[in-house]
């Protein structure tokens, strides 16, 4: 992998909030031509970009319930961590999987059409493996949400 410069730092943080941004007009913001831009960009593609993707309003699909679900267990060993992670892994309405240190083992990004929708997935998530403690507590509001890095 080349070093970042500041350059691919510029056309990364371009990229990060509209990846559909023409490779002229990159270039332009940058001060770079476009030939020199375009072969930054594909290098970068290919070494630090991981994907492209078209991210959804969760809402407009009726999907209005965020969900942070803190997980305690008292079994700390690969056999069980492989059939949770398993078995959460393949619940789709859970987005983001965390291991934590502190009091929460795992901690869990759920989301869901509403309190019947997240019950059900509540009850997939209990059956997954054995645990000590599941604790749900429901977003009221959405502050803050971005995918970009901060470079």
């Amino acid at each position: 992998m080349q070093i970042i410069d500041d350059k691919d730092l510029q056309i990364l943080r371009i990229l990060q909030r509209n990846d559909t941004v023409a490779a002229a007009e990159i270039a332009e913001r940058v001060n770079l031509s476009v030939n020199a831009c375009w072969r930054r960009i594909k290098r970068l593609q290919s070494e630090v970009i991981e994907k492209q993707v078209a991210i959804l309003d969760p809402v407009k699909f009726g999907i209005g319930m965020t969900v942070f679900v803190s997980v305690r267990t008292s079994q700390h060993n690969e056999a069980w961590l492989n059939q949770f992670s398993t078995g959460v892994s393949k619940i789709p309405e859970v987005v983001e999987f965390y291991r934590l240190s502190g009091e929460t083992d795992y901690l869990l990004k759920v989301l869901t059409r509403d309190i019947a929708d997240y019950d059900r997935v509540y009850k997939q998530i209990i059956k997954t493996a054995p645990l000590s403690d599941v604790s749900s507590s429901f977003a009221m509001e959405r502050i803050k949400s971005t995918t970009s890095l901060p470079i």
